[in-house]
């Protein structure tokens, strides 16, 4: 690996035209105590800097939109989707079925440029896809943007580039999660915040406030978690008086909350009659969907059920996939997540601890950009860092997409500066050659867990340490030392390079996934988004018999829905919602639908029917058993299957025991 040769009494003369390169494109810190705004404009753009990024933003569109002809739908998102262009009032509350019976878990402002893209363009699983492609490669231009505007033109390149080969971002712009537009808009929120601190303006600062409101109809309470963040750079490096500063903040807390609830300040005002249920919630409360389903249930040994909340199923919280993927409050070091995120996580260490102590050795003044900078990004990455160590992120890596761009940003400047570092010399030259070679250990650590994906890597990635290693010993010939430098990065970067390049294969990522990359995701399709010739009959049978009827059956479980709705988008009533422990509609409401008409068929697998039997009082199990006990099975020669799985169930006006009660007490409680 890089061995610095450090001769301090020619350090001076051993400096090299690319240090003095490098450091005339970063800005220069502040020095004293001047509380003076900072220029407008950042520094100088060299003539590189386009063509580079340019480029940078070209291999992520590569790896992010090929394929993307053969995108699959996502049963539980597509169906959502599907819904959600049907009507103004399906889109605003993220309908689940074409009915507006039942909304998604979970806030729908994620899905609604996925519901635009389908109305303009139709309904495929490419158009779903196409806006998280679109918005990964905005957030690397925004995030070199903003490291640029930070830590110079090197930074801001290298930071888009981390992000652009870290295999989780790939995916994200090849899924339909939301992950990609929440990243996105808490950079925008950052991007504001950076202005708001060089200026101290405070409009800048709102302005912020409301792109973390919008983010907060994506991923609801975890966009708060980066307020910390803006609020403490700005309160540590605005040039205005701390009493103006806190009160900016607190302007800008104030809005961003008004924004965040304003969509639960709509739903509950309106009446339930005229909205959807909304799912993940035994009150059909928007509290109870957002601080109970979505938060307090995210975390070990916290009873959600006090705040409206439906307890998710367990194999929510232990869905981890894949080898390594734990669940302890080291799961951002386990295999599952750390080759999906976290390859850079020395560099950026290098990052947060060497530009503190640089900012500590030359005193900088409190309004220094760079110090503003490390104070954003340090707190930023910490405090992610930390609610997905104690949180529960069930095996979900997309999760992780604001904690690659904040990995990206300190790598880079840590790079950076280390570099500068290096070509001086001195006793802390070493700083940079054993971080990339600790960097290049932990790369090569985690590819032991996979030891058959690529396996041509680790040798590759060891002969360009070696040439790195040999390089960087000609210290008298600066070009070979920038050489050994690239060389190193390279080394770093060619195994989650490799990762993320796997992308381009179905057998390891489709888009419209949920955004891993590499061996642990080789399923191919979702067999949940589509109608086999048996449901296709049964669909036909149906729609001839519906008559008056509003629904054309009900159908326990959204997976058992979904291929009705992406498929055809029938009218189909899903009892139970995500989890099927949803009280909706509840036993009464089963029944009047019968009783007056609007619905007349229920779909069961017989496996369901069966365990209905044993089963505890959920709402679910109570509308089963009652379908069971007081309905007429169709014989499945009248709708042309011979599928023994499925069950029909025709409870119209001639069925057996109409008026029988349904005898069983629904329980909320797990």
């Amino acid at each position: 690996m890089l061995t610095p040769h450090s001769e301090p009494t020619r350090e001076r003369a051993t400096e090299s035209a690319s240090a003095r390169s490098i450091s005339a494109v970063l800005p220069r810190p502040r020095g004293g105590g001047s509380a003076s705004p900072a220029p407008r404009t950042g520094p100088p753009r060299p003539a590189y800097e386009l063509p580079v990024l340019l480029g940078i933003v070209a291999v992520a569109a590569v790896l992010t939109l090929w394929g993307v002809d053969d995108s699959s739908f996502h049963g539980f998102y597509a169906a959502g989707v599907r819904s959600m262009t049907d009507s103004p009032v399906a889109f605003f509350y993220g309908s689940f079925d074409p009915g507006n019976t039942i909304t998604i878990d979970k806030l729908p402002g994620y899905l609604w440029p996925q519901a635009l893209s389908a109305l303009v363009l139709g309904f495929h699983p490419w158009a779903l896809v196409l806006p998280q492609a679109i918005e990964g490669m905005a957030c690397v231009v925004l995030l070199h943007g903003l490291v640029r505007r930070w830590a110079g033109v090197p930074a801001g390149l290298l930071a888009a580039g981390f992000l652009t080969l870290t295999p989780v971002f790939v995916g994200l712009g090849r899924s339909v999660t939301e992950d990609s537009s929440f990243t996105l808009l808490l950079l925008l929120a950052a991007g504001a915040t950076q202005r708001a601190t060089e200026r101290g303006r405070g409009r800048w600062l709102l302005l912020a406030g409301v792109w973390v409101g919008m983010a907060f109809q994506c991923k609801m309470l975890e966009a708060w978690a980066v307020l910390p963040a803006l609020a403490v750079t700005y309160l540590v490096a605005a040039p205005t008086a701390l009493r103006r500063r806190l009160l900016d903040v607190a302007l800008a807390g104030a809005v961003a909350f008004a924004v965040s609830v304003s969509w639960m300040v709509v739903a509950t005002l309106t009446p339930a009659s005229d909205r959807p249920y909304l799912d993940g919630t035994t009150d059909n409360s928007a509290y109870g969907l957002v601080v109970g389903y979505n938060f307090l249930t995210r975390f070990h040994g916290l009873d959600a059920a006090a705040a409206g909340s439906v307890a998710p199923n367990e194999s929510l919280r232990t869905a981890g996939a894949g080898p390594g993927m734990g669940d302890s409050v080291w799961k951002m070091f386990s295999p599952g997540i750390a080759t999906q995120t976290g390859w850079l996580y020395p560099l950026a260490a290098l990052g947060v601890v060497g530009g503190a102590w640089a900012l500590w050795r030359r005193r900088a003044a409190r309004t220094d950009r760079v110090l503003a900078g490390h104070v954003l990004w340090g707190a930023w990455l910490a405090t992610f860092f930390l609610v997905f160590s104690f949180g529960s992120v069930t095996g979900h890596t997309y999760y992780m997409g604001v904690v690659a761009v904040a990995l990206a940003a300190m790598g880079g400047a840590g790079a950076v500066r280390a570099w500068q570092v290096y070509l001086k010399g001195g006793r802390r030259a070493w700083a940079l050659p054993g971080v990339i070679a600790v960097n290049l250990a932990w790369c090569v650590t985690l590819t032991l867990w996979y030891p058959h994906f690529f396996p041509w890597c680790v040798p590759a990635a060891a002969a360009l340490g070696l040439v790195a290693l040999v390089l960087s010993c000609i210290r008298r010939r600066p070009r070979l030392v920038t050489a050994g430098l690239a060389a190193g990065l390279a080394a770093v970067l060619l195994i989650p390079a490799a990762w993320s390049a796997s992308a381009l294969s179905l057998r390891y990522n489709q888009p419209g996934s949920l955004a891993r990359v590499g061996p642990t995701n080789h399923r191919v399709g979702n067999l949940l988004a589509k109608l086999g010739p048996t449901r296709e009959r049964l669909l036909a049978y149906l729609t001839a018999h519906q008559g008056g009827a509003e629904y054309l059956a009900a159908v326990p479980g959204w997976w058992e829905a979904a291929p009705y709705i992406i498929s055809a988008n029938a009218h189909v009533l899903p009892v139970g919602g995500f989890t099927g422990r949803a009280p909706y509609p509840t036993s009464g409401g089963f029944r009047q639908l019968i009783d007056t008409g609007r619905l007349r068929y229920v779909v069961l697998r017989r496996a369901e029917a069966i365990r209905s039997l044993r089963r505890a009082a959920t709402p679910t199990a109570v509308i089963t058993r009652w379908t069971v006990g007081h309905c007429a099975v169709v014989p499945p020669a009248a709708y042309g299957s011979g599928d023994r799985t499925e069950a029909l169930y025709d409870c119209g006006p001639d069925h057996d025991g109409r008026l029988g009660p349904m005898h069983v007490k629904v329980s909320h409680r797990r």
